[in-house]
């Protein structure tokens, strides 16, 4: 019994913030898993980068229901959608790089939003 539990403890020790910070951009998913694995430690590195990447899981969602509209709102949606992919890819730059930088234009506005996370 005693060896199952220091082997688990083990296995969780084995995501270091970057690891999680990376995990956080990789789909919504990858989200929750480093949510979870942050709420054991409450790693300030990992946290910065869960709340980037859950600003631009909001942003996505709010771009899907504007893209429901017809025409215009396609239109908004695909060029939302471009934008959108450049934040996500200087979010995972910047978690790759181990920096704790926001990622352009509302990055700031999510660490306000996310600030109790």
């Amino acid at each position: 019994m005693e060896d199952s539990n220091t082997h688990s403890n083990e296995a969780k020790s084995t995501f270091d913030p970057k690891t999680i910070a990376i995990i956080a951009y990789l789909t919504v998913i990858g989200l929750v898993v480093a949510f979870v694995l942050n709420n054991e430690k409450k790693d300030e590195f990992a946290a910065f980068h869960i709340k980037q990447s859950l600003g631009l899981v909001i942003i996505s969602l709010g771009l899907f229901i504007i893209g429901m509209i017809p025409i215009l709102g396609w239109i908004l949606s695909f060029l939302g959608s471009i934008f959108l992919l450049y934040l996500w890819i200087m979010g995972l730059i910047n978690a790759i790089n181990h920096k704790t930088k926001s990622v352009p234009i509302l990055g700031h506005q999510f660490e306000k939003w996310f600030a109790n996370i």
